[in-house]
């Protein structure tokens, strides 16, 4: 993982190796902007294979997340052929969506249900069904099952308590903002011209930044843009210049209450600290 730019803790690559060895989905909870997502992108391109994501949010339903029937090709068809119903519900007019197409893959994809926690318990019934036995039902077409096995990565912030019943059929782990040496190890691998000490002050900076009292805590991926900012602005001190130092602060503070809690003596104060 490391080779491609996402350096994981130990626990969380050995989480994953368990995970793909087992057979088993990959349960990754924690904060916003931590990696979890990239960890399934990182997967995808380690394994050379599709990634396939389900975007989860209040009110997802099976239509959206397993298949639906194309109504308005149904409608023409039946008034083209003035027939029987019946004929309309097969693979012509079907519509695939995530949960359907990972199992229906001829290679192996990585299926990412992004934000499960954000989904309803209701939602959840259905997810099991799927990842317990790797099939689906439909009504009109039987059940189908999977030509390949989906490597399953499921995401949550933690805004509300998954199930039990999710919860025993993942290997999981918890996924933290890194520490200093892995964050300093993660601008390295995606900023390879920028100089070890700028690097160190970035990381302190921002690792301090995250200790403010914010609305949104900058993730990882705000640092990367955060030293990508300062190296196209020139900054090689975070203390020189002060003016472009609060300039480049529109990549880590996200909203506009956070904006002003970080007036410029509170940046020059933690850049400060970090040189």
């Amino acid at each position: 993982m490391a080779a491609t730019g996402y350096v994981a803790a130990d626990d969380l690559a050995m989480a994953l190796h368990l995970s793909l060895m087992l057979g088993r989905p990959l349960l990754l909870e924690g904060a916003a902007g931590v990696g979890k997502t990239q960890v399934a992108r990182t997967l995808a391109g380690l394994k050379d294979t599709r990634l396939i994501r389900l975007q989860c949010y209040e009110g997802l339903d099976a239509s959206h997340a397993i298949y639906e029937w194309n109504y308005q090709k149904q409608l023409l068809a039946i008034r083209a052929s003035e027939g029987s119903e019946d004929r309309v519900f097969s693979e012509a007019y079907l519509l695939e969506r995530p949960l359907l197409a990972a199992i229906r893959q001829p290679v192996a994809p990585v299926l990412l249900i992004d934000e499960i926690d954000r989904a309803d318990e209701e939602f959840e019934a259905y997810l099991l069904e799927i990842l317990s036995d790797y099939q689906i039902s439909i009504p009109e077409l039987g059940t189908i099952t999977a030509v390949t096995r989906p490597m399953v990565i499921l995401t949550s912030n933690g805004t509300r308590d998954l199930s039990d019943a999710l919860r025993r059929r993942c290997i999981y782990t918890y996924v933290d903002y890194p520490d200093r040496a892995t964050e300093m190890a993660i601008l390295r691998a995606h900023h390879p011209g920028l100089e070890a000490v700028l690097i160190g002050q970035i990381v302190g900076f921002v690792q301090s930044l995250r200790k403010e009292d914010l609305e949104k805590v900058p993730g990882v991926a705000e640092t990367l843009d955060f030293a990508a900012a300062l190296a196209g602005l020139g900054i090689n001190d975070l203390t020189a210049d002060p003016v472009a130092l609060r300039a480049a602060l529109v990549t880590l503070l996200k909203t506009q209450a956070d904006r002003a809690a970080v007036p410029v003596e509170v940046a020059q104060r933690i850049a400060g600290k970090a040189a």
